[in-house]
This record gives structure tokens, sequence and C-alpha cells, in this order.
């Protein structure tokens, strides 16, 4: 027997978990906190650590830490979990493809998973137009791998991003990145010849719907190509269809159909970044196919392989024109996580997609419901399983709140819930996708104690 079939054989199904979370030591417990202890004396201060949490096992949405409470998981490793924790397919996967060989670089030899994750993903992304993939390591490299092919097929530099996006880290990726003032400090200068223009967010634009759409497009066509920027020299533009570490924002229906028929007018890439919206998450699996539109290059990540590192930016053929060796990656399209990304694909579109959606459905209307008595929520949005709410101080004001933001999310994980905050003052939230509604009722019941107690000042 192997170490992690022993692991699987001691972890209990995840009927056997229930629903609901157990707190048997008022976390951080002992063992918990020896771990911390050790963390924090070697690891990089970069971190962030939102809580203390110290997880040992997990099986779909629920997870246990070292010291024995079990947690009902609503933010999924940052949307990573697509299929929840240990799916016994994913598993068996990575146990085959570990078993068969752990590495050969896919920029140098050939291997049939390779070939077969990059079929799939180019039949499943959005428009009638043939694909080309190129698989990455991350999100943040992909990122970096659509400016460049951006570039090279465009022979243009400019790029154009928008306020609270976030892209990544790496140096490329951060110069689109506009989510957080720290994100940035001290690593200058970074990319030059970034753009941001404002991200359309109905709760805070004083607009909605069609009129929201026209003012962005406006403040890029009538404004940034008007006084400061040739549409000529720009090469692409990047765009989040649901913005994630902004706070969880959905844009007016028709914004990515406007933007597309702008970037056609002027000869600009139209790049969806979907490392957070993608495989699934909103019920689709696309968030851009809400407005049925084909993007030049799409970005993935996060869910597309259950947890195993895989990132992809997937482009129209007739773009992918540059030369053998112009781009490339050691690790990128690893044998272990193409096997874990063909089963997650294969039951995010067989099952999980539909849960989504569905599951997806119930959660925003108690979390409606929960908006109707409880004065701190000012604003729930989302698709799916890709849902925000943002806490205020005052309704009428929308006077944003990240103090109770911190108060919602550190009192749900010592009750057993599993969150984490976006943007300035928004709880996202992001299940694995095989969430179910009893587990969605139980979160419902833990959020609206806690709000109970949540008094704007």
């Amino acid at each position: 027997m192997t170490a992690v079939s022993a692991v699987l054989q001691q972890t209990p199904s995840a009927e056997e978990w229930g629903a609901r979370p157990s707190i048997v030591v008022e976390p951080p417990g002992p063992r918990a906190r020896a771990i911390v202890e050790r963390d924090r004396a070697v690891t990089s201060r970069a971190y962030i650590k939102e809580y203390p949490l110290v997880i040992a096992r997990g099986r779909g949405a629920m997870v246990e830490d070292v010291d024995g409470n079990r947690y009902l998981d609503f933010m999924g490793g940052i949307a990573v979990c697509s299929t929840g924790y240990s799916h016994p397919k994913v598993v068996s996967a990575i146990q085959e493809a570990a078993a068969r060989f752990l590495h050969i670089c896919g920029s140098d030899f050939y291997f049939d998973g390779m070939a077969a994750l990059c079929e799939r993903l180019a039949e499943l992304a959005p428009g009638p137009s043939r694909k080309r993939v190129f698989l990455t390591n991350s999100g943040a490299e992909a990122i970096e791998g659509a400016i460049k092919l951006a570039r090279y097929a465009t022979h243009r530099t400019a790029l154009i991003a928008f306020k609270g996006a976030f892209h990544g880290r790496t140096t490329g990726a951060l110069a689109l990145t506009s989510s957080k003032a720290k994100q940035r400090a001290g690593f200058g200068p970074l990319l030059p010849d970034v753009h941001h223009v404002e991200y359309p967010n109905p709760y805070r634009a004083g607009c909605h719907g069609a009129e929201l759409v026209e003012r962005t497009i406006a403040a890029i066509e009538d404004d940034l190509f008007a006084r400061h920027l040739d549409p000529g020299d720009v090469a692409a533009v990047f765009v989040e269809p649901i913005q994630g570490e902004g706070g969880y924002i959905v844009p007016p229906d028709g914004f990515l159909r406007r933007l597309r028929e702008l970037c056609d007018r002027h000869g600009i890439l139209l790049v969806c970044d979907e490392v957070q919206s993608g495989v699934g998450r909103t019920g689709r699996m696309w968030a851009c196919e809400y407005d049925g539109i084909e993007p030049d290059i799409l970005v993935t990540a996060k869910g597309l392989a259950s947890g195993m590192p895989l990132g992809a930016f997937i482009a129209r053929e007739e773009l992918d024109r540059w030369e053998g060796g112009a781009h490339g990656s050691t690790f990128g399209g690893n044998p272990v996580s193409c096997a874990a990304a063909l089963v997650t694909l294969e039951l995010v579109e067989s099952q999980l997609m539909a849960n989504a959606a569905q599951v997806g459905a119930e959660l925003m209307a108690g979390l409606c419901q929960l908006a109707e008595r409880r004065p701190a929520i000012g604003d729930v949005r989302g698709r799916g399983l890709m849902i925000g709410v943002e806490l205020v101080q005052d309704r009428e004001a929308k006077t944003p709140a990240p103090h109770l933001v911190r108060q919602l999310v550190e009192r749900a994980f010592r009750q057993g819930l599993l969150l984490l905050p976006a943007g300035r003052s928004t709880a996202r939230f992001a299940p694995p996708l095989v969430v179910t509604a009893e587990q969605v009722a139980v979160a419902l019941e833990i959020l609206d104690g806690i709000l109970g107690q949540l008094q704007p000042s």
C-alpha cells in the first residue's frame, strides 16, 4: 500500500464528514500553534497568512486541521480546489501518472498527456476559431506568456488593464495588476507602457447597465485614446470577466461585447484573464461565455488541475506565429499536473459546472435574504460559485467597512467556516464546486449569527 493510499483509507469520505464543521479545540490548537511558530521562524515575511489554519487533510468541501477541528471550506485554496479535496478520481490519476514518470520537459519532448490536455483546452475554449495552447506552472506565468505573445503578434507595445485588477506578481503581470498599492511598492520600474482605466462596478459607479458600459468604453475611446495613447500602439487589453481580487465585481451585461468591438475596431487583442473565474466556477466553463465573446487569448490556472500547479494560455491559431524557442517552460505542463487536469475537466464538464450553477444560485439567494435583515451587507453579487458580499458602514452612503470584513473572516474561522476577503471590503465565497446545498445552508446559518453581531458603528 502506498503512503497516499494509506492516508486516503484513514480519511473519511465526504459523506461521512457530513455538512457541519466541528470545533473540538479552540483554534489554533496546541499542534497548530507549534507549526505556526516554526513557520514564522523560517518562512519569508512576504507571506500573508490570513488566519492560523494548519490543515492536515480534507475531503470534498471539508478540511480538518492538525488538532482535529473540521472546517467547512468556502474559499477553496483561493478558488483552486475545483473538485474538492482528495477527489478519488483526481487522486487516482495523480498516482497513476506519478508511477509512470514524474517529469519530462514539454517544451522539448512529447508525451500523450500534454497532447491530450492541449486538445481538450482548445476544444473547450470559447469561439469557433482554431486554437493553440501553451502550458505553464501558474496563472502569473500564463499572463507573462500572453503579454509576450500579444506584443509579438501585433508588433505593438502598449497594454491596457483595469483598476482593481489582479493578474499576478511577476514583473509583467504586476505591471497589469492594480489591486493594492503594497503589491507594487518598492518593485519599480515595472513593465513600461501599461495603462489603467476604471472597471465598471455597478454598485459604486452611480449608474448601471448599458449606461455604465458606454461610460467605460468612452473612458477608453474618448479620453485615453484621444488624449494620451494612440490606439495603433496598443497590443492588447487585459480584462477579468469577473474581477477577482478587486472585490468579485460582476460588470454589466454587454461590457465584454463592447470591449470586443472596440478592440476589433483598432486591431487590438482582447485577453480574458479567467485564472479565477474559469473552469466551471461561474456555472459555465468560462465567465466570458456569458457575453458570448471569443477572446483572442484566454488565460486559465487555479482550478484547472484541482490544486496541482498548472496554468495555460489559449490563443487563436493565427496569432501563434512565433518561432520555436521564442517561449518555453521547464515545468509547465508537468505530466502529473496534466493527468490531474484531464480528470478535473471531465468532472467539471460532466457534473460540477451544473452543480456550481445550481448550488451557487441557492447560495446567492440565501445571501440576498441575509442582506434584507443584516444592515452590514451593502451588496451581494456574483455568478455560480464566485460570489462577493460587500460590507459597508452605512448602506445609503455605501461606506466601505474593511474592519467588518476582517471581523467576519476571523469569527467565521473560529466557528468552522473558511472565508477570505477581496477588494477593500468584500468577503468572497469560492467553495469547491462539489459543495452541497446542505453545506450552503450550514454556512448561511453561521454567517447569519456572525452578521447579527457585526453592527456598523
